[in-house]
């Protein structure tokens, strides 16, 4: 959770809230039916992770090795082979 400083708020609102919160940090939730963003949504890791995950499986189905894709795309033969074979998303 990132700390956001009151001042953001209008004058009024901060002296109401002053009154009944001393200086202490309050937690301020979000509206209902604002879901919070997946994991690598907002950067585009979770596209780039399907994206070459899709691609390595591409390749195995064409013939390469597990050897090959994890010399290629610098993963463990371990994290290559739960790729290939495990189900699609």
């Amino acid at each position: 959770m990132k700390y956001v400083s009151a001042d953001i708020l209008p004058e009024e609102l901060l002296k109401e809230v002053q009154k009944y919160i001393h200086g202490a940090m309050i937690y301020v939730p979000k509206p209902e039916g604002v879901r919070r963003k997946g994991w690598g949504e907002k950067s585009g890791s979770r596209k780039y992770m399907i994206q070459r995950n899709n691609d390595i499986r591409l390749q195995f189905s064409k013939g390469a090795t597990i050897e090959q894709l994890s010399e290629q795309f610098f993963l463990s033969c371990d994290s290559i082979k739960k790729i290939v074979y495990s189900k699609i998303k």
